[in-house]
């Protein structure tokens, strides 16, 4: 094998291990978002669960943080919350640097 098909096996491992904790992160993510959601809908227990599988689920099936995002706009209109667009997208990007921070330190740890 040549020094140049080494390293293009090199970059495809890595782009795939970056691809894997992504979707780590993103799950993560939705879980902790979802379960900060169901904090401010009054849900707990297996009700705030529940609404945070969702979220990871809506996630997965459909257009990725647009559904996740829509979902709650709704949910939180729908209870007359007061948190604005521009609090739900905070909320989002500082849920993703901890799950991203999290995921990436469970990784070196596991090595």
């Amino acid at each position: 094998m040549t020094t140049f098909d080494e390293r293009e096996k090199g970059y495809e491992a890595q782009l795939a291990h970056d691809e894997d904790l992504r979707f780590k992160a993103y799950v993560r993510r939705n879980r902790l978002l979802g379960l900060w959601a169901a904090e401010k809908l009054g849900k707990s227990g297996q009700a705030a669960e529940d609404y945070a599988n969702a979220l990871i689920q809506a996630h997965l099936e459909q257009n990725g943080d647009e559904t996740v995002f829509a979902k709650l706009r709704a949910d939180f209109s729908a209870a007359g919350l007061p948190d604005s667009d521009h609090q739900i997208h905070r909320e989002m990007a500082e849920l993703l640097a901890k799950a991203t921070k999290d995921v990436v330190a469970g990784t070196s740890q596991a090595h």
